[in-house]
């Protein structure tokens, strides 16, 4: 996957949570996008449309294990409400799902955010770097 357009209320406010979050950079803004490049090359544009259009999207975000502290720490900062479970009925906790660990959250734009550190196939590796 090379890009994406991910909708938002507000496209700069989204695209800076998320790389404040995962510790990435916000790039310039072009046309109606502000982007955000994951470590594993795919962009992830962020679009601000009307609110009446927005729709929850989900996005799940793989990272190692020994970044999820990190990501963790930042994501409990920002005052989101966070769950183990998507359908926020554990609030306030984390999942070990897969012998990982995971959690979900609404980002600023509306859009279901997930950040887990083992994939749902017990098959796939976990990564190491992203």
């Amino acid at each position: 996957m090379n890009h994406l357009i991910v909708p938002s209320r507000n496209n700069r406010e989204s695209a800076e949570f998320l790389a404040n979050l995962l510790d990435l950079e916000v790039g310039e803004e072009w046309g109606p996008f502000i982007p955000v490049e994951t470590r594993n090359g795919v962009r992830l544009d962020f679009a601000s449309i009307p609110e009446d259009d927005l729709r929850l999207q989900h996005y799940c975000f793989l990272i190692p294990e020994d970044d999820f502290d990190a990501v963790f720490a930042r994501l409990v900062e920002t005052g989101v409400t966070y769950h183990a479970d998507p359908m926020g009925k554990q609030v306030g906790e984390i999942n070990h799902n897969h012998g990982g660990r995971g959690v979900y959250f609404l980002d600023p734009g509306g859009n279901g955010m997930e950040i887990i550190t083992q994939p749902y196939e017990p098959e796939r590796r976990r990564p190491t770097a992203w």
